[in-house]
């Protein structure tokens, strides 16, 4: 695809910022459809709050250079931006977040966490970041229950009591100490002038504010003031500032992340999170200057001619995302459709038996005397897979025995489903997979400082103990919660990257990623058409079957199966890009509102 000169009046409607930028399809077609969204009728699903927004058809893109998929116009321009002036993939990747946190706030920012990939292409060697949020050291197993019951989710991720250390800038800065080219400070420039001008609300944003789905935007002064001013939510097209965020970056810019970890913005926050009228936590500012982002071995293993590599726990990248492909290896896979009957049994019962295991076993493993490689051992998978085929119906799988002796209770996490994903190839062929997250639509509701603080607590298990059994993923001070964020890197048989590929949608996030990994490595699909295709998912309970896609049809074939199925909107925002042929091929999901630019 050619890439054509656009000018900053070109682009009113984004506000874009590049005077010399390049215009995809994909962004056009963002532009000129995505105003029909907020006519369109909503459905929600039990605990699935950010709601589906809208189908916006994209072609894929390709460039030669670089290449910048990320949730929103205004965050890929900023990492094309970086990487014109020479920065790296990580350096690129500091810069959307911060601008994420401006544009998206519903999904990311910098009060929440992330997990973060990065290849480096000269070195032939891949590095994980975890910047997962910790409970304060206050936290306690029994902090979501009131009266010896659980707390609904409604009520658990309001307020100070759901939310967590951040830790998406600490993780950033160890990353780009390591691999930026880029001077910190200039990383911030574009999002600090974009606060100060003003940017566009996008449809997504305003249709999620006018839904009022999360009550901590009435209650909460700061968080009711900027996104319903005058009592009224934000509309499409309007402009809006954010003079705070300006402030906030700029210490940050010029401090470091120190001026996010110590000082003032730490103690605002630990207050407010104190403070709050609605569940009131205990995070200290000392729970926040102490926090520490981990550099974690990356778990790489086999899938035929490929390797699969992805974040260790608490993560469910490198275990449940690889169990659900593995454990499908020895079927041929592209005899079938890749929405066809067979192939989506296949698949959901391979993911009900990773989603049985990683209910039991994944979970923050520095608190416990556990590996997570006995989960992904060949011998192990292929004793699951036997209990999988097309002459088995579909029944919820138990969790296997891959711990000789360890006996765990089953998970019941809340697992919401706002997060954002980056994928970043650089000049260099350097690159980066970056999913990050503040939990629930709008995270926890409270605003400080120009951003939003994440709920991420309630993806500890609500209830600690199971069938008198101790559940791993139960909250502890410092620990870090079991997320559902998977970035995924794949690589060919001789260590070249091929694939950088990584989705938002809670829990479902290892249905999507999973289901496209195998879409471009079985069906043989571009990585646009991997993402667009119709989505499946089942997490050891009902077959979800994307509703208005042609997918939907096999709900009686999958019924006859044992299987219960519903067809719902399924809300992945998957961002990807492949490297085939010496080019980048980006893609961005068409649910959202993201793009893919290079050059």
């Amino acid at each position: 695809m050619k890439f054509s000169p656009c000018h900053k009046e070109g682009f009113a409607r984004l506000h874009l910022f590049s005077s010399a930028c390049i215009v995809t399809f994909s962004t056009l077609i963002f532009i000129l459809s995505f105003h029909s969204v907020a006519q369109q009728t909503v459905v929600l699903e039990d605990r699935e709050p950010e709601a589906a927004t809208g189908i916006n058809e994209k072609s894929f893109d390709d460039a030669e250079e670089f290449m910048v998929a990320a949730a929103n116009p205004y965050a890929a321009w900023a990492g094309k931006n970086i990487i014109e002036k020479g920065g790296s993939a990580i350096d690129a990747a500091v810069a959307v977040q911060a601008m994420l946190t401006l544009v998206e706030p519903q999904s990311s920012g910098i009060g929440g966490g992330a997990f973060i990939m990065y290849w480096d292409n000269t070195e032939k060697k891949l590095y994980t970041f975890d910047g997962r949020e910790t409970a304060p050291k206050s936290a306690n197993p029994y902090i979501f229950l009131e009266s010896g019951e659980p707390m609904s989710w409604r009520d658990a991720v309001v307020g100070g009591k759901s939310v967590g250390v951040p830790g998406v800038l600490k993780a950033l800065d160890v990353a780009h100490k390591k691999f930026g080219q880029l001077e910190w400070k200039d990383l911030f420039e574009d999002t600090i002038k974009q606060s100060r001008d003003g940017f566009i609300v996008s449809p997504r944003l305003a249709r999620l504010l006018e839904l009022d789905l999360h009550p901590g935007l009435n209650k909460f002064p700061a968080s009711a003031n900027y996104f319903k001013p005058e009592g009224k939510p934000l509309e499409d097209g309007a402009l809006k500032r954010n003079p705070l965020l300006a402030t906030t970056l700029q210490k940050i810019a010029l401090g470091g992340v120190e001026a996010f970890y110590q000082g003032s913005i730490a103690d605002n926050i630990a207050k407010a999170v104190r403070t709050v009228t609605v569940n009131p936590g205990g995070m200290q500012a000392k729970d926040i200057n102490e926090y520490q982002a981990v550099q974690r071995q990356a778990m790489c293993n086999n899938y035929h001619d490929s390797r699969i590599c992805g974040m260790a726990p608490p993560s469910s990248g490198g275990v449940t995302v690889y169990q659900i492909i593995k454990t499908l290896e020895r079927f041929n896979l592209s005899q079938y459709q890749p929405d066809s009957p067979e192939f989506v049994h296949l698949f959901s019962q391979a993911s009900a038996l990773a989603f049985a295991d990683r209910a039991h076993y994944v979970a923050d493993l520095d608190f416990l005397d556990l590996s997570a490689v006995p989960l992904v051992s060949p011998s192990y998978l292929r004793e699951r897979s036997k209990l999988i085929g097309l002459d088995k119906p579909f029944e919820k799988a138990e969790e296997g025995m891959p711990f000789l002796s360890a006996q765990y209770g089953e998970d019941d996490a809340y697992e919401l489903t706002s997060t954002s994903h980056i994928s970043i190839v650089d000049k260099q062929g350097n690159a980066v997979s970056m999913t990050s997250s503040i939990e629930f639509m709008f995270g926890s509701g409270i605003m400080v400082e120009g951003f939003l603080l994440n709920n991420q607590l309630t993806d500890f298990a609500i209830n600690p103990t199971r069938d008198n059994k101790l559940v791993l993923n139960r909250a502890q001070g410092g620990k870090r919660p079991r997320s559902s964020m998977s970035p995924t890197m794949v690589f060919d048989k001789d260590n070249n990257l091929k694939l950088v590929i990584g989705s938002p949608g809670g829990s479902r996030i290892i249905n999507y990623v999973a289901q496209t990994i195998i879409n471009v490595l079985d069906f043989d699909m571009d990585v646009q058409s991997a993402i667009s295709f119709p989505r499946i998912t089942n997490r050891n309970d009902v077959t979800s079957l994307e509703k208005g896609t042609p997918i939907a049809s096999i709900q009686s074939a999958l019924e006859k199966k044992g299987h219960t199925v519903r067809v719902v909107d399924l809300n992945s925002g998957l961002h990807g890009i492949q490297i085939t042929e010496g080019k980048l091929v980006g893609g961005a999901d068409p649910r959202r509102e993201g793009v893919a630019v290079g050059q």
